[in-house]
């Protein structure tokens, strides 16, 4: 604390003196400053590096996402910087040292002030609601994406621990590395097996639960060729941590002459190998198959839903 100061008060026309020992506001802005300097750390590195992802969009459900996020930031700074700025403005103007601070005891109501702190607050839930109820609808992950392009489909099934990616059109499969065509609208079916998981490649938005003898859906668009982080958001067992896979986006040859080239000598997902990979696993290297089992999404569907 800081050092102790005599303080005056005027009670029924007589002057009474005690002490206080409130810090002066140097030392007060010191501790804010302090206080703030582990976020100032750790958010450094980080911009620094590009790991503030969801900042980063790849395509347009993403970059939608965003706006919405830093949107509703900027609405909620209308009410949170007023608060700071005059929490530091009232602790300067009466702080102990300041004897020209007026002095008011009898004063116990405004009606200016009620009204800002009801209206305000009351005007920005109104916008905020407008604006989640507006975008809920508008990028449900339900929702396919308009495109003159026909989609791709994937279908993604979580396990312990890696994911596993089937291209049912074109007959091939996946562990832990999604390559996607740019500008190609992507529709997924997400399922689980074994417990829940959730589905996430945050620069390409959205977000989805994988949950065995359950079927979702995902619709995205990437339009910028790169290697992106995909992870699972869901704690899932010992293996979580590890649980992350390479999605790549390629140009539209390309992607042509990987799924022509790719497969190449690659292993046949089969019943016995599946059955292999449905054994708990740590750090699983990506690994492409050149072709899969029919139906087998729909036979893990079936096998935790108990239908035939």
């Amino acid at each position: 604390m800081g050092p102790i100061k005599n303080c005056y008060i005027r009670v029924s026309g007589r002057v009474l003196a005690f002490q206080t020992s409130f810090p002066d506001f140097s030392l007060f802005m010191r501790r804010i400053l302090w206080s703030c300097l582990p976020i100032l750390l750790l958010a450094t590195p980080a911009a620094q590096a590009g790991h503030w992802v969801l900042l980063d969009p790849k395509g347009p459900i993403a970059r939608d996402e965003s706006s919405l996020m830093l949107t509703a930031f900027g609405l909620m700074l209308v009410v949170v910087i007023p608060v700071f700025v005059m929490t530091f403005l009232f602790a300067w103007k009466y702080r102990a040292s300041n004897e020209q601070a007026p002095y008011t005891p009898d004063w116990d109501h405004s009606a200016g002030i009620e009204a800002v702190v009801w209206l305000v607050p009351t005007a920005l839930i109104l916008i905020l609601s407008v604006m989640v109820w507006q975008s809920s609808h508008r990028l449900s992950p339900y929702r396919p994406l308009a495109s003159p392009v026909p989609p791709l489909h994937v279908q993604v099934v979580a396990m312990d621990w890696k994911w596993l990616f089937i291209y049912p059109d074109l007959g091939l499969a996946s562990i832990n590395r999604l390559v996607v065509p740019v500008d190609t609208p992507l529709s997924f079916q997400i399922t689980s097996d074994s417990v829940m998981s959730s589905f996430f490649i945050p620069q390409w938005g959205g977000q989805i639960y994988a949950m065995g003898g359950m079927k979702t859906r995902l619709h995205l668009l990437v339009d910028q060729p790169g290697v992106y982080d995909g992870l699972n958001t869901q704690f899932s067992g010992e293996g979580f941590y590890g649980m992350t896979f390479r999605a790549e986006a390629l140009s539209r040859a390309d992607f042509s002459r990987w799924t022509r080239e790719a497969p190449r000598g690659q292993p046949v997902l089969d019943p016995i190998t599946f059955n292999r990979l449905e054994e708990p696993s740590e750090h699983v290297p990506p690994q492409l198959y050149s072709a899969v089992t029919p139906h087998l999404f729909d036979q893990i569907i079936r096998k935790y839903s108990g239908m035939p």
